[in-house]
């Protein structure tokens, strides 16, 4: 099942509209229907589907067709040709996270066999890699014309640890806004980019500040909230006084804090100390600033639902945190308790040979065993 989702190219940038079609297919052909979910412009959906009595509660496991890309990545062999070499399966999403979504869909026939008394949900999102919002219109309809979960399950690779926290991811985007002009005389203009560096220079200070306050839970590494940019363009030449400066930049917080609130104190900075000087020549300077894509945080939760079962089935005491995001806030914000716990490692997504052990997959094939004999009780 994994070398045949791996054959599909399910770059984010592409359509996943093959790899949908094939599990509806694959679904359909073990006596299970789905629901499709596409985005507005047509060329991606999300799939759900239950398996056991059509009714709210059970769990749901959720996992993401969308991989990032492959450009640029010196690959040993075709990363859309899966190679089993050693012990390991290569292949773009290999591991992030076809071999989760494999080993779902491999053992359906054993989940339509199973005396079920609690269903069990299948959700097949798109986008995670870019905005974690491919699952928010199935979420929406949950408990309205779909089976509402007590509990999901996200299977991003966690090398079967339980997951009960991580950070939120926030891109942003500042765009700074001056006055052009010869660069001999600089007091004739303002210049966007001089602006912009000041208020990167604040993201940095406003960093530090952050590392100091630390992080009260002791679940973070780093133990911090980070603010990061990662992209900054503008100027037309290097004699021409720059008009317009954009940068992009990302908030990575922790539960409970806030990106609103670096963006209302970012703006009150450049309102008191960087528009000022540039408006004595610029009248219509600004500095403007827009939030891209929030990927909320998972909140731990102890004692939930999600929690004790996905422990119990583990087969550990303790859960973790991660510092990376999944969509796994979005459940827990509609009411689920959520966790995250999936087979292989992260430590081996995002790059070239990406790839999972095959005892991964048998650890988590595992783990789902055993989840279908608990809903089955």
């Amino acid at each position: 099942m994994l070398e045949r989702l791996v054959a599909f190219n399910t770059e984010s940038r592409r359509s996943n509209l093959d790899i949908i079609a094939f599990i509806a297919d694959w679904l359909a052909g073990h006596g299970v229907a789905c629901a499709r979910f596409p985005n507005a412009a047509g060329d991606k959906a999300a799939l759900f589907a239950t398996i056991g009595p059509a009714q709210d509660g059970g769990v749901l496991l959720s996992g993401h067709t969308d991989v990032v890309p492959v450009a640029g990545q010196a690959w040993s062999s075709d990363p859309w040709r899966l190679r089993v070499e050693h012990g390991r399966a290569y292949g773009r999403g290999a591991v992030d996270m076809k071999g989760f979504l494999a080993i779902a869909l491999a053992l359906v026939p054993e989940m339509r066999a199973a005396p079920l008394k609690r269903p069990l949900h299948l959700l097949f999102s798109y986008d995670e890699e870019i905005t974690c919002l491919g699952v928010t219109d199935a979420i929406a309809r949950m408990g309205v014309d779909l089976p509402r979960p007590a509990a999901a399950i996200v299977g991003e690779p966690t090398d079967m640890e339980v997951v009960s926290a991580h950070k939120s991811v926030v891109s942003l985007t500042t765009r700074v806004t001056g006055r052009e002009g010869h660069s001999s005389r600089p007091a004739a203009g303002a210049s966007a980019i001089h602006a912009a560096a000041r208020l990167i220079g604040w993201l940095d200070d406003r960093q530090r500040l952050l590392a100091a306050e630390g992080d009260p839970s002791g679940l973070f590494d780093p133990p911090c909230s980070t603010l990061q940019a990662g992209m900054i363009t503008g100027g037309t030449a290097r004699n021409i006084i720059a008009r317009e400066c954009r940068f992009l930049w990302e908030f990575r917080g922790l539960p409970g804090h806030s990106h609103e609130t670096v963006m209302q104190e970012l703006a009150a900075f450049a309102e008191r100390d960087v528009l000022p000087p540039m408006r004595r020549a610029a009248p219509e300077a600004r500095v403007e600033t827009t939030c891209d894509v929030a990927v909320p945080h998972l909140a731990p939760r102890p004692g939930s639902e999600a929690e004790q079962l996905a422990l119990r089935l583990a087969g550990r005491n303790r859960t973790g945190a991660v510092s990376f995001a999944t969509e796994a806030g979005h459940f827990q914000n509609a009411g689920i308790a959520t966790v995250v716990c999936g087979p292989g490692s992260i430590a081996q997504a995002h790059q070239a040979d990406e790839f999972i052990t095959l005892a991964a997959l048998d650890e988590g094939a595992a783990f789902i065993r055993r989840l279908v004999a608990a809903l089955s009780a």
